[in-house]
């Protein structure tokens, strides 16, 4: 019988030097993405197997603990232009060797030996492919091997999920792109990066919008079947054009395309809490959080999720879970001082927002959540000694959001000041004012008919 669950477990890098890493990392990440697409094949998402990244693992606990009948192991050496990988498939039940193989190759081979891995590894799976989906295992995405080791390079360094390095692989998508115009799949990581940097607030939508839509439509141009593509399309149609509907049928065309992308499902549950479809949003979150167990970001969504919906207790649950996952993830503790803002639980609050602060380095977004917390427990000196740092902040070159100022006066109870500022946030496509409709935070502000006009703006 067929082996129809699988973990391609980060490759070892034994060449003694860093540089090599995104080889080895890539190796295992195209391997996860060309074999998850195989119909009967459940394939382990990218963060669950890579948590056994640098350790010495036995593929029976691995099996056991993922819950998969077979596992593959590999070990990268590069020396100058040669690479030597090694690559075996054990079947977990039983520890038994069922296949593997030895590569010595020069570098630029690179994709050759990409494509036989997952050729070899879906054969001895066993499992029965129609031509086409032989010819899909099989695609090239490019036949430049200098493109594709750029392209591994931008996704080494857009995983790290921070600003510095999302900049840093939008400079090796460049390159990828540089040597080959026609690799779809370089083209939507590019408009992956610039969507990034709007979700975590490093640059407005206003701004990089039409760089997401460039990019992301010049991908469907030469391969409509990308899936990150389209979820890119509808971040640009979601929030520089306010288009909620183009956006939902962008996220779901992706889904069609690949039901397994877990982060296809967390876009698209953070876009229904934001027109308040919450049952819905709930079920996408869950979904995520289903293909990728181990994933903080689906975690976090699905808190969010009950947060929106007003389920505050399910919603503190939650984000608790996401801590225990990762007491450094910044993003938790923020739903967290979130939650109890709203609840008027403030010595609870305050602790949560001085740990956002302190994990991320003083970001807008933590700067803002602490003084709306200071304003709102009461310690107005303190709110306003945060306020006048972000005033001067925003006053200097580079991008300060708006929105962040906007959370400061609510939290002070200057209602001119803050719809002020929501108005500059929502010219802006400032993160800040993507979830306006439905924020419990917000509720106070629901009354006024400054508050409807901004809706009215953004057309919801």
């Amino acid at each position: 019988r067929p082996l129809e669950s699988l973990a391609v477990l980060p490759f070892v890098n034994a060449s003694g030097s860093a540089d090599a890493e995104y080889l080895s990392d890539g190796i295992a990440e195209t391997l996860i993405r060309s074999l998850s697409q195989l119909p009967g094949l459940k394939v382990m998402s990218r963060s669950l197997v890579f948590r056994y990244k640098g350790r010495e693992v036995d593929p029976l606990v691995v099996g056991r603990e993922l819950k998969v009948q077979a596992v593959v192991l590999g070990r990268l050496a590069q020396r100058g232009d040669s690479l030597s990988i090694s690559t075996e498939l054990v079947d977990a039940r039983d520890g038994r060797h069922v296949w593997g193989e030895q590569y010595s190759r020069r570098l630029a081979d690179l994709l050759a030996i990409q494509e036989q891995l997952a050729r070899e590894i879906s054969e001895q799976l066993r499992l029965r492919l129609t031509a086409g989906q032989r010819r899909t295992l099989g695609k090239r995405h490019t036949q430049s091997s200098e493109a594709y080791q750029e392209y591994l390079k931008g996704l080494y360094f857009l995983y790290k999920l921070n600003g510095p390095s999302i900049r840093t692989a939008i400079q090796h998508f460049e390159q990828a792109i540089a040597k080959d115009h026609t690799y779809a799949l370089a083209h939507a990581s590019l408009a992956e990066c610039y969507a990034n940097l709007i979700y975590l607030g490093f640059a407005p939508a206003r701004d990089l919008g039409p760089k997401i839509q460039a990019a992301a439509s010049q991908a469907l141009q030469l391969d409509d079947t990308v899936a990150e593509a389209h979820t890119a399309l509808g971040i640009y149609s979601a929030f520089s054009e306010w288009d909620w509907a183009g956006a939902e049928g962008q996220f779901q065309r992706a889904l069609r395309l690949n039901p397994s992308y877990a982060v296809g499902h967390i876009r698209y549950s953070n876009l229904l809490y934001i027109v308040g479809r919450f049952d819905e949003a709930i079920i996408e979150a869950s979904r995520a959080q289903e293909l990728d167990p181990v994933s903080l970001v689906g975690s976090l969504v699905s808190g969010y999720a009950y947060y929106y919906a007003r389920q505050y207790d399910q919603a503190i649950e939650q984000f608790r879970k996401t801590v225990a996952m990762d007491p450094s993830f910044a993003q938790a503790h923020q739903g967290l001082g979130e939650v109890y803002l709203v609840k008027a639980m403030y010595p609870e609050a305050l602790a949560e927002l001085k740990a956002l602060v302190e994990l991320s380095k003083g970001s807008p977004l933590s700067m803002a959540l602490l003084g709306l917390g200071y304003g709102r427990s009461g310690d107005r000196v303190a709110a306003r000694g945060l306020l006048e740092k972000m005033l001067a902040e925003r006053s200097r070159p580079g991008y300060f959001p708006a929105g962040r100022i906007a959370l400061v006066y609510f939290g002070l109870g200057d209602k001119d000041r803050t719809f002020h500022w929501l108005q500059k946030a929502v010219e802006e496509r400032d993160s800040a004012v993507y979830f306006l409709k439905t924020n419990p935070m917000l509720d106070p502000l629901r009354s006024d008919p400054r508050f409807t006009e901004l809706l009215r703006r953004m057309n919801l």
